[in-house]
């Protein structure tokens, strides 16, 4: 105890002798954001501070204001292994919980804690949570006596994931062989899959398509950055995500559709798609994604191993960037689902994005990060219940692009400031690029908004797919003409 309060000490000392972090306080309205890179980030101070809190518990006053924190409900698996076996969720059931009443996020936490239940999504008015099949008797009789109301969305869990991605009829199959790659848009394929439609159009389409890896996962898997671009001088440039979180799997599918939209017609494309450098990663956190596929549908994290001496796996990437990070809504705790990492860009993952906006000379206008579920259009700020001077221009542009999403598809997108709108969720990805001076920066949560979940079918991937190109044309007016 005597080292560890030691460290504490130093630490506080640290933050005293660095009272004007540029960061920590905010801009007065009306002021010009600060170009890209010119601000000196919080996690450049405190790359080599340890964390000395790993094992805090939230006070329960601090349950209030954070998502809720889910907790893992299976150990780690071995890929390498060849005796893999899959998570099985036969019985699980998800429900939806409103939260109106006092008390209920409270109680919520509290059964999370005792590993009875995990959470899905919600916003702040109702919490999905997925109820282990071993824990349904309990759960249903605390909420009974508690008199809170909920609704059974999945009644077994398993079956859905068991019919979410049909395995490809033989024309499709035959279909994918005279083409030259394996995407269909009616499936969602393996990591495999994904870098080999990549590898094809850039050999399909080399004066406007260009493939890099920006960097490795922790496993060794490429980051695989596609680029399409006209090559023309004074292009703005937009930066597109998916997968950070890996059980989204409806994002790769979404930001590969975009991809081949864009590659395979762009000859007949608008200005404002040919003047624009399109930098898209499809799967951010593809050894995440792997396990997905071959041991738990539901994992969320990287495959990191935490800390010595625990049994946990995997840090939450979407709480490791290093704008604010550490924050609300964002757990110092290996085993939760929202787990931080050790310090700001801990994961090889994050840090190759940060490196790769950070040191190119393009000018990135915009940020999209596409996850799921709930068909929200977020902007920052993520780390508290404040917006950016630029607030009001980015809830018009998002309305515009909401409104496009519905008039295509009909899917309605809510819109509004990731914190006020959901919850406070520090080390963000949007919030560290606004941070870098990139104007348009949305978090996009694809549908639906809770009969499936994570565990969306293959026949919902070209609509949602589809509206959601609408609305990246949107933007692309926008960033090529302002």
């Amino acid at each position: 105890m005597g080292s560890r309060a030691h460290a504490v000490v130093l630490l506080l000392l640290a933050v005293v002798a660095v009272p004007s972090i540029a960061l920590i306080k905010e801009l007065e309205p009306g002021q010009v954001w600060p170009e890209r890179g010119s601000v000196k980030q919080p996690s450049d101070l405190i790359q080599n501070v340890t964390d000395t809190t790993e094992d805090a518990v939230p006070a329960e006053s601090e349950l209030e204001d954070a998502p809720p924190e889910e907790v893992l409900i299976t150990k780690a698996a071995d890929l390498t292994k060849n005796d893999v076996q899959k998570v099985d969720y036969s019985g699980a059931q998800v429900w939806k919980v409103p939260t109106d009443k006092t008390g209920v996020k409270n109680i919520i936490s509290r059964l999370r804690r005792r590993n009875l239940l995990s959470t899905w999504g919600g916003n702040q008015t109702y919490i999905d949570v997925l109820v282990k099949s071993n824990a349904i008797t309990n759960v249903t009789r605390i909420m009974k006596r508690e008199n809170i109301t909920y609704h059974v969305v999945i009644d077994d869990l398993q079956k859905r994931i068991d019919e979410e991605n049909p395995p490809l009829d033989q024309n499709e199959l035959e279909l994918q062989d005279r083409r030259g790659h394996r995407m269909t848009w009616k499936q969602y394929h393996r990591l495999a899959d994904i870098h080999g439609f990549m590898d094809y159009l850039a050999k399909t389409y080399p004066s406007i398509v260009s493939v890099q890896s920006i960097g490795k996962s922790f496993e060794g898997r490429d980051l695989k950055m596609l680029r399409i671009s006209n090559g023309k001088a004074g292009n703005k440039a937009v930066f597109i995500d998916g997968g950070i979180h890996a059980r989204e799997w409806i994002s790769p599918a979404t930001v590969t559709y975009f991809i081949n939209q864009f590659a395979e017609n762009f000859d007949v494309e608008s200005e404002d798609i040919k003047n624009i450098d399109w930098y898209f990663v499809p799967v951010l956190n593809p050894d995440g994604y792997e396990y997905t596929h071959m041991a738990d549908r539901l994992w969320r994290k990287n495959r990191k191993p935490g800390v010595v001496g625990r049994a946990c796996y995997g840090t939450d990437l979407n709480r490791n960037f290093g704008y604010r990070w550490g924050g609300k809504g964002a757990s110092n705790n290996p085993c939760s689902e929202i787990y931080r990492g050790s310090r700001a860009f801990s994961e090889p993952e994050t840090k190759a994005v940060s490196n790769f906006i950070k040191n190119i000379a393009s000018n990135f206008t915009a940020y999209l990060t596409y996850h799921s579920y709930g068909q929200y259009l977020l902007y920052p700020w993520g780390y508290d219940n404040v917006v950016p001077p630029d607030y009001e221009q980015l809830n018009l542009v998002g309305n515009n692009i909401a409104q496009a999403i519905q008039q295509t598809g009909g899917s309605q997108y809510s819109v509004g400031s990731s914190s006020g709108l959901l919850y406070p969720a520090a080390g963000g990805s949007d919030d560290w690029a606004k941070a870098q001076g990139i104007k348009y920066t949305y978090t996009i949560e694809l549908s639906d908004t809770g009969k499936y979940g994570f565990i969306l079918p293959t026949s919902y991937i070209e609509p949602v797919a589809r509206e959601n190109l609408a609305g990246l044309r949107v933007l692309a007016n926008v960033v090529h003409k302002g």
